[in-house]
């Protein structure tokens, strides 16, 4: 890998100087506006598709500004030559979903060194020269374990956490620890009952089937034995439930993002909680960053910074949005926020049954 590394580097530096021989052609310059680059790590998520990129374009688009973008397909060192790729069609400014934190400090550093500002977009790069964008994902992990424990103050719970390397992982964990962490152990000290961890694994990529598969597992060694599920999104718990419910159980799942699928299972009664990141709020506050980097305002100087120490001990200049944990007592938010319309959100619901379907 360090090798690997060393070799994308230099493919960098080569791309860069590429990238300032357009611009003093005079290629980008041609552009009416800044040209705002996007690497997506995976975009076959449906919410990239559906809430974020779309904003993120309009933020661009309205400021005079280019849009363009590529798709790592959940591969690190795809996403390394997607920059080098970006960069190359003139990118100003560029926001980087990451699929591995680590991986892309060499795309970060050549755009570093070539002038360009990196936003780190929703996913921590632990480098002080970007500015971090995202959700409080230790307050989302917080509300999820606020409703799961409300209705479960003891007992077995399985947590199914989300991608290894990514740090937003640890980030919903530490949130749901602020909660709980007190009851997680038989016997543990403070005013909780005790809870019991019987099953806690990491989820490759976020994806729903391999959480399926996660959960499957846990239910067969523990015999069933499960009264709540801790999901770190909604695709994951869809695949929690799928496996839940084909051993004919029911019982409390979280999750996040407010994705109309979970939504309506949260009408149905199937999940507990998705938290909503109103995605199109994020999309729209990092297009305005960007556009405003890209015509000389300083990272510092971004609305609503703050500085936060990650977990590596990197001072980071960021922006966290606030989330908004939806149950079956304030759909009606997802409703008129434009989330979700009402056919989709009450779908196979009984009307009555809860408020927003009435």
């Amino acid at each position: 890998m360090r090798e690997l590394r060393k070799g994308t580097v230099a493919l960098m530096a080569l791309t860069v100087a590429a990238a300032g021989t357009l611009a003093s052609a005079g290629l980008v310059a041609a552009q009416d506006g800044p040209i705002i680059g996007v690497s997506w790590n995976n975009y076959n998520e449906a919410r990239w598709l559906n809430s974020d990129e779309p904003a993120i374009k309009a933020a661009v688009e309205a400021a005079g500004g280019t849009y363009i973008s590529t798709d790592a397909k959940s591969d690190a060192t795809t996403q390394l030559a997607d920059v080098e790729n970006l960069i190359t069609q003139g990118a100003q400014v560029l926001l980087i979903l990451a699929q591995d934190k680590d991986a892309i400090l060499p795309a970060v550093k050549a755009a570093s060194d070539a002038g360009i500002p990196v936003i780190a977009y929703d996913r921590i790069i632990e480098d002080p020269s970007v500015l971090y964008m995202t959700f409080d994902n230790v307050g989302v992990g917080r509300a999820m374990a606020e409703v799961i424990f409300g209705l479960v103050p003891a007992g077995n719970y399985a947590v199914i956490k989300g991608n290894e390397a990514d740090e937003n992982t640890r980030f919903l964990k530490s949130g749901m620890d602020e909660v709980i962490g007190d009851a997680w152990a038989p016997g543990a000290p403070g005013e909780h009952e005790p809870i019991t961890v019987v099953c806690e694994t990491y989820t490759d990529n976020w994806d729903p089937a391999n959480a399926q598969a996660n959960m499957e597992q846990c239910l067969t060694a523990v015999d069933n034995q499960v009264d709540a599920v801790l999901a770190e999104n909604d695709g994951m718990a869809g695949g929690v439930i799928a496996a839940l419910e084909a051993q004919g159980l029911s019982v409390p799942v979280s999750g996040q993002d407010g994705d109309k699928a979970a939504i309506n299972r949260v009408a149905q009664g199937r999940q507990s909680v998705s938290v909503w990141k109103d995605s199109r709020q994020l999309g729209k506050a990092a297009g305005e960053a960007a556009v405003a980097m890209a015509t000389g305002t300083a990272m510092a100087d971004i609305p609503n910074v703050v500085q936060f120490t990650s977990p590596a001990g990197v001072d980071l200049t960021s922006v966290f949005l606030e989330p908004t944990p939806l149950t079956q007592e304030n759909l009606n938010l997802a409703l008129d926020g434009g989330q979700i319309t009402a056919e989709e959100l009450c779908a196979d619901v009984e009307p009555g049954s809860v408020a927003a379907c009435p």
